[in-house]
C-alpha cells in the first residue's frame, strides 16, 4: 500500500472512530484520532497478519496498552477485514462484542485484553520473551499513551526488555501532549521521554506521527535493529483530523452530539476529497 492509499485508509479509520463514539454516546476520540496513522500503518503495511486467520501462530502481535482508545483499534481492525465496519456503531452497547476496552476473548484480531493503564508493556514483554524462547519469527508492538507512561510499571517492563535485549519488541508512545487532566507536563511530566528509554537500553526513534514517510522509516529501522528493543516516540495531535477536537484535552473522553458529529464527518470528508 502506497502513501496515498495509507492516508486515505487512515481517514476512513478516523470516520469509523467518530461514528463509533457518536453512536456509543461515550468513549475516547482524542487519542484514537491521534494514533490512527500509526495503527493504519501497522495493520495495513507493517504487521504479518491475516484477518481470515486471526490466531495464526506466526502473526505479529499488537498490545494496545492505552486500551481506552479501543475505537481506534476497532476501526482499524474493521477496515482491515476482521469484522464488519457496520458493527462499529454498536460500540459500548449492551450485548455488543465491541466493549469499551479491547477483549481478546470476543473480538477478532485483539491479541491482549487491556485498559488498566501501564500494564500492556508487561504483557508485550512477556510475548516477546516467549517468541525468543520459541525461536519464533513474530514481532510484538505495544502502543502507549504519553500520559500513561507516568505509570511505574511501564518502566519495569522497559528495564526488563532492555536487559533481555528483546529486539523483536517495539514500544510506541503516542506523544500528543495531553491526558484527561490536561497537559502532560502540568500533570506529571514524563519528559525527556527519549532519554528515559535510551537509559533502559532501547534504540530510540523520534517521528511525526502523521507523516507516513517517517512512520515507515521508523518501523524499518526497528526491524533492522538487533540486540535491543526499539522505542518510537511519535509526536502527534490529539483529535487529529477533526477541527474542533484538535489539541483539546476535553476531547480525551467525550462523545460528539448530533451537530458535532456532522461537523466531524464533514471535516474528514473534506480531507478525503483533498487527497
Amino acid at each position: 500500500m502506497d502513501t496515498l492509499a495509507l492516508k486515505k485508509t487512515a481517514n476512513e479509520v478516523r470516520k469509523g472512530i467518530v461514528t463509533a463514539v457518536y453512536n456509543a454516546k461515550s468513549g475516547h476520540p482524542g487519542g484514537s484520532l491521534s494514533a490512527a496513522d500509526i495503527l493504519t500503518y501497522l495493520y495495513f503495511k507493517e504487521m504479518n497478519i491475516d484477518p481470515k486467520d486471526p490466531k495464526k501462530a506466526d502473526r505479529d502481535r499488537l498490545v494496545l496498552s492505552k486500551g481506552h482508545i479501543a475505537p481506534g483499534l476497532y476501526s482499524t481492525l474493521a477496515h482491515r477485514g476482521y469484522f464488519p465496519v457496520e458493527d462499529l456503531k454498536t460500540l459500548r452497547h449492551v450485548g455488543s462484542y465491541l466493549q469499551g476496552h479491547p477483549d481478546m476473548k470476543h473480538i477478532p484480531g485483539v491479541d491482549m485484553s487491556s485498559g488498566s493503564l501501564g500494564q500492556g508493556g508487561s504483557a508485550a514483554v512477556g510475548m516477546a520473551l516467549a517468541g525468543k524462547m520459541d525461536n519464533a519469527s513474530y514481532r510484538v508492538f505495544c502502543l502507549f499513551g504519553d500520559g500513561e507512561i507516568q505509570e511505574g510499571q511501564v518502566w519495569e517492563a522497559a528495564m526488563f526488555a532492555g536487559a533481555r535485549k528483546l529486539d523483536n519488541l517495539v514500544f510506541i508512545v503516542d506523544n500528543n501532549g495531553l491526558q484527561i487532566d490536561g497537559n502532560i507536563e502540568d500533570v506529571c511530566s514524563p519528559y525527556p521521554i527519549a532519554d528515559k528509554f535510551r537509559a533502559f537500553n532501547f534504540n530510540v526513534i523520534e517521528i511525526d506521527a502523521h507523516d507516513f514517510g517517517q512512520i515507515g522509516d521508523a518501523f524499518q529501522k526497528a526491524k533492522e535493529t538487533k540486540g535491543m528493543p526499539t522505542a518510537i516516540i511519535a509526536k502527534s495531535v490529539k483529535g487529529k483530523g477533526v477541527s474542533f477536537m484538535e489539541n483539546q484535552a476535553s476531547w480525551h473522553g467525550s462523545a460528539p452530539n448530533d451537530e458535532q458529529f456532522a461537523q466531524a464527518i464533514a471535516d474528514l470528508e473534506k480531507i478525503g476529497e483533498d487527497l
